[in-house]
């Protein structure tokens, strides 16, 4: 055993943030500790890694008991930490191999062993073409794959990593997952990572699921699944918004995917889950209806539902008519940016209608945040042409700005100020009067779910109230064009879907145009139609179904692979030609156009190994494995026609 965490407690002053947590971290495996923002994770962490005291329970690192300064300094050695925040643990003016050699030399590596590590470091996160260049000048997800060889190079027994994709594109989380996998297998490593991402549950052999501070589940993936069992329940029903109300008097997952529904059901049988869906529905009917296993992130909410948790009703009251014209709300036309002789955007097309949910994905560095400062009037472009809400971006930045929400992913809010003084300061800025005031005020309260935080400051929400309250600041002057840059990083579940429970709400009611960047790929699943950007490019673009439907037709169905040995088999896979494949968890995903020709070849390469295939699933895409599809296709095309790439 590496890591017993008995009866932990830790406060700040007299608030209680970790509560009575107990875990034990076995040698070899990856453990997770998944939750929102403000759920406690980051301090038991800290703990764990020796740098902060914590007030009740026993915290045993190699069979050492971590309770002073000097028992932490005992371990220390043996651990590497990674704290929360994208290169929160690096030198800015120093370049990627500076900041390597720097951690190196800490950590009294030596020299020998450090160019053996750093030139297979710097190969497996693909930054070996970026010795030289300066930390501050690096893409996020660079710098997160910057902060973990330096986290690693002197091989560290227990690895802890706060939060070490928060922020990241998902070719670099997929990275990422895949540089931790290799060095558990080879080098008997030990990692304690944790997540804000549901979606990375099932990533983890063991985790913990931690909500205010407590420990609301534990154990595999699969034992977790089980303590929800039910069935998930995705179809098309129109009209959508009475079709969600009847849904929402019998179950308490409901969501909008776009033109989808997907429901919770307890039903475990397919067929009795249908009926169930089909009786709320009444006399509208759905179409293309499908049932699948619930995702863990459904088996979360469950969990937070039975302890007390409710999601909030939404309100919409009365707002401004909507306006019915064939005006788009926002016509981006061969825009270009360039800054010295870096092309940061080129040529990037596209419309977006009123009414209509658009999401810009795509890597750090892609250039989406370059494309929403053009557009907002923020910031000139070198060529091109943008309107929005029916204003040239070129010459009516004021216009612009009058005529637009934007909420950033900083927040643009007053910490220091309640949530009503926050709502009247943004009415003051954008000129509304008195009456108008009150009126606008009474309509955010309702339609963010505020009542009863009217006089809480704000340093102190919940960081999804917290979330609603910049919404409803962006909108309180009633703009026809919402700009959102990764609205909902770090919000727990039920928060994040009430925040999209109002932004479609906001889009199908009152016809608001709604422009989203999110790393989050389940929720790019909202979006009615989708543009992925690649180096300042529009690379692809349809709505979520078209975009998975072309990527099936190029490469195929996703094949789920679980074995014995998940580590070795990975490699063998890739030996053997399936270039794309991927470890989620203790299971192999890659991509085939021949199923059953594939599992055979599979098989067949796998077993002369010694591995065990134990079963091999068809799972549904998703929108991350469309996403690391396209942008790897593109890298691999790019390094092909590089000069000096050779054949």
């Amino acid at each position: 055993m590496i890591v017993s965490v008995s009866a932990f407690v830790k406060r700040y002053k007299k608030h209680v943030v970790v509560q009575g947590v107990d875990l034990t971290i076995q040698r070899g495996e990856i453990y997770g500790l998944i939750g929102p923002d403000g759920a406690g994770k980051s301090s038991l962490m800290k703990a764990i890694a020796g740098v902060l005291a914590y007030d009740e329970g026993t915290v045993e690192v190699f069979g050492t008991l971590v309770d002073s300064e000097r028992t932490a300094e005992r371990v220390k050695q043996r651990i590497g930490f990674l704290p929360q925040g994208l290169g929160l643990n690096l030198y800015p003016d120093l370049s990627v191999e500076e900041n390597i050699d720097f951690f190196a030399r800490l950590r009294l590596v030596p020299e020998q062993q450090l160019a053996e590590r750093k030139t297979r470091l710097l190969a497996m996160t693909r930054l070996d073409k970026f010795r030289d260049r300066a930390m501050k000048n690096l893409s996020g997800g660079m710098k997160q794959k910057l902060g973990l060889i330096c986290t690693l190079i002197h091989e560290p027994e227990l690895a802890i990593l706060d939060e070490p994709t928060t922020g990241v594109d998902p070719v670099s989380r997929r990275d990422f997952w895949a540089i931790l996998a290799e060095l558990l297998q080879e080098k008997g490593m030990t990692a304690l990572v944790s997540t804000a991402y549901m979606d990375e549950a099932s990533r983890f052999h063991r985790l913990s699921f931690l909500s205010g501070g407590k420990v609301l589940a534990s154990g595999t993936p699969a034992e977790v699944q089980a303590l929800a069992p039910g069935s998930m329940v995705t179809f098309e029903a129109t009209p959508q918004l009475d079709a969600i109300a009847r849904l929402k008097m019998r179950y308490n997952q409901v969501e909008a995917l776009g033109s989808l529904l997907h429901v919770f059901t307890e039903e475990t049988v397919p067929v009795a889950a249908m009926q169930s869906i089909a009786s709320s529905l009444g006399d509208i009917k759905p179409m293309q209806l499908r049932v699948n296993e619930p995702e863990l992130e459904d088996v979360f909410v469950a969990l937070l539902l039975r302890q007390g948790e409710q999601p909030t009703a939404i309100e919409m009251p009365p707002a401004a008519p909507v306006t019915s014209n064939d005006a788009l709300a926002i016509e981006a036309k061969g825009l270009i940016r360039d800054f010295g002789t870096f092309r940061a955007v080129d040529r990037v097309s596209f419309q977006v209608k009123p009414g209509e949910i658009f999401g810009l994905l795509g890597a750090n560095g892609a250039g989406k945040t370059t494309v929403i400062k053009m557009l907002n009037g923020i910031l000139p472009p070198t060529g091109g042409e943008g309107w929005v809400a029916g204003a040239d971006m070129k010459i009516a930045g004021g216009a612009i700005k009058e005529r637009i929400g934007y909420m950033s992913q900083a927040f643009s809010l007053y910490l220091d100020l309640t949530v009503v003084e926050n709502i009247r300061l943004f009415a003051g800025i954008y000129g509304l009067g008195r009456k108008a005031t009150d009126q606008r005020l009474n309509w955010v309260m309702s339609m963010a779910g505020l009542k009863g935080y009217e006089s809480s400051l704000t340093t102190r929400l919940p960081m999804g109230v917290r979330q609603r309250l910049a919404l409803g600041c962006a909108l309180v002057h009633q703009p026809r064009v919402l700009f959102l840059d990764e609205p909902t990083s770090g919000v727990d579940p039920i928060g994040r879907r009430h925040f999209w429970d109002i932004l479609s709400k906001l889009a199908r009611e009152e016809g608001v145009a709604i422009l989203v960047t999110t790393h989050y790929m389940s929720e790019a699943e909202h979006c009615d139609h989708l543009a992925l950007m690649y180096a300042g490019r529009i690379v692809a673009e349809g709505s979520p179904g078209d975009m998975k439907r072309q990527v099936e037709k190029e490469a195929g169905q996703l094949l789920e692979v679980a074995t014995d040995q998940p580590g070795p088999a990975l490699r063998r896979a890739t030996q053997a030609g399936f270039s794309g494949a991927a470890l989620f968890g203790t299971k192999i995903h890659l991509l085939s156009l021949e199923p059953p020709q594939d599992e055979a070849r599979l098989r067949t390469a796998l077993s002369s190994d010694g591995v065990h295939v134990q079963d091999v699933l068809i799972r549904p895409l998703s929108l991350e494995d469309v996403f690391v599809y396209r942008v790897m296709a593109l890298e691999r095309q790019d390094r092909a026609t590089a000069p000096g790439a050779t054949a």
